[in-house]
């Protein structure tokens, strides 16, 4: 005889509470983007919970999970502050984003189906309606959701699982590009440049696009976040 069936709870898991946690991350990163929430700026609960109208609960579920992440980081008696990554941590990030994209790139151009290359078509397609967009929330948003596409396009899932802290970890830098050098025109270049690449198949190619894109602009925001620290000061 086959066992009876579990039955399920009349109430689950309470989705509007989850709702209420990603909407506090999606504020804070938001906030990250603007530079109303700076590198190194330590954040509460209290305050928090009073800006954004929600338990203090939901705001450390929320906090934890971008501790997790990478985008916060926990000082122990001190709480939590929103990461700052110094010119070392730049150039790692790059370099392994670099190791990264080669190997989601790699997939793509394998798959002899053309599924994977339609796919990354599709989200330049996306990403090139609003990069010029004078909202530069939309404009970091678009950007991220453009490189996580190309992995997603991989079909890799390990690399799927990796790319919350890549995220976190990119936005910061993005953002802080972003202050330093708001030009969505270069931005267009470099990237159509870096479709362009892909499409030949070619990974020496490629390869050359995505020193330019990735490696050469972390080379360069350096000494221009080095310029404005030097000059608050």
């Amino acid at each position: 005889m086959s066992p009876e069936p579990v039955a399920l709870p009349l109430r689950m898991s309470p989705v509007a509470s989850v709702s209420r946690r990603d909407g506090v991350i999606n504020e804070i990163r938001r906030a990250v983007v603007l530079g109303t929430i700076r590198p190194g700026e330590k954040l509460t609960e209290v305050k928090l919970s009073e800006w954004l109208s929600v338990s203090r609960p939901t705001v450390r579920e929320a906090l934890n999970q971008m501790a997790q992440e990478g985008l916060l980081v926990q000082e122990p008696y001190r709480g939590l502050r929103v990461a700052t990554l110094d010119s070392a941590a730049i150039m790692d990030l790059a370099n392994t984003r670099m190791a990264l994209d080669m190997l989601a790139v790699a997939a793509i151009i394998e798959d002899t189906s053309g599924r994977r290359m339609l796919m990354v078509e599709e989200s330049w397609a996306e990403y090139s309606k609003v990069e010029m967009d004078p909202d530069p929330v939309i404009r970091h948003e678009s950007h991220v959701a453009f490189h996580r596409s190309l992995w997603a396009a991989s079909e890799n899932a390990l690399l799927l699982r990796l790319w919350p802290v890549t995220e976190a970890h990119l936005t910061i830098i993005l953002a802080q590009d972003q202050a330093a050098r708001a030009d969505p025109v270069r931005a267009h270049q470099v990237h159509e440049k870096l479709v362009e690449a892909i499409r030949t198949k070619d990974l020496e190619v490629i390869r050359t696009a995505f020193m330019e894109h990735t490696m050469r602009s972390a080379v360069e925001l350096i000494p221009l976040l080095d310029t404005k620290h030097s000059t608050k000061e």
